[in-house]
């Protein structure tokens, strides 16, 4: 005989498994996958790298690495979307899953490959020393025992601690390049270092600082990458795919103003 109480308690888990499939059937906020892979993705930066990014009177980020992955984006049918998040949070929050990428002028090193995949480079760059327009120096060791400013966890910042020793009190690290020079400008650090599309971008925005650039062949040729969460093959190989058809279709070049393969 049918019982009443019964049949009453399954279709109310029936309607609350529906209320759950509804539920599981909404976009998430990033990594959102579509038919042809992710269909939204979450980027994050530290928006005071121009020309790589930066933020205009609009509040918007604008720069070279939104452009790259916005001609990426269109390539792999993704919409993205920029979040300014600071320097050292992108890599936090690409490990916790909250963003889905890192695009912030992220050189690829050894050491980082450890702990994160990198896309195919997309920029080649060096590294520059910057110091008041009146100063003697002139090279690399002549900073050797001079206070330097840096932002934290860069490889300006690993350039000075090979330099000076890891353990060095005279290695200003900051939160951003900017402070980096200023500190520079205020006589707190005799020489900043810093990449040299960035150093360079900031002395044609900055024309009165005082400040000029010193080029040094003992820094090596360095190359940025978008940077994913160690492990996540699907976005990397999606990323490297639009990342080759903006090169092949001389998108890339057009944005960089390089060639690279």
């Amino acid at each position: 005989m049918f019982n009443k109480k019964t049949g009453f308690m399954m279709m109310l888990l029936l309607a609350f498994s529906i209320v759950l499939a509804a539920c599981g059937s909404e976009d998430s906020s990033s990594g959102t996958e579509g038919d042809k892979g992710y269909s939204k993705l979450l980027v994050g930066t530290e928006a005071t790298f121009a020309p790589f990014e930066s933020m205009n009177d609009k509040g918007e980020i604008i720069g070279i690495d939104v452009d790259v992955m916005n001609a990426i984006g269109a390539e792999i049918e993704a919409e993205v979307e920029f979040k300014n998040v600071g320097w050292e949070p992108v890599f936090q929050q690409v490990t916790n899953k909250e963003l889905d990428l890192g695009a912030s002028g992220i050189t690829i090193t050894d050491e980082r490959k450890q702990t994160y995949d990198f896309t195919n480079p997309y920029y080649e760059a060096t590294l520059m020393i910057v110091v008041k327009e009146d100063s003697p120096i002139a090279t690399l060791a002549e900073i050797e025992d001079k206070k330097i400013a840096v932002q934290i966890n860069t490889t300006g910042h690993e350039a000075a601690k090979k330099l000076q020793g890891v353990g060095s009190s005279k290695i200003l690290a900051y939160e951003n390049q900017p402070i980096a020079f200023q500190e520079v400008i205020n006589g707190t650090a005799a020489a900043a270092i810093g990449d040299n599309a960035v150093v360079l971008e900031y002395l044609k925005n900055n024309p009165k600082s005082g400040l000029k650039a010193i080029e040094s062949s003992e820094f090596e040729k360095e190359y940025y990458g978008f940077m994913v969460k160690k492990g996540n093959k699907e976005l990397l190989d999606l990323l490297n795919e639009g990342l080759q058809k903006i090169k092949d279709n001389g998108k890339l070049e057009e944005i960089t103003g390089q060639k690279i393969d």
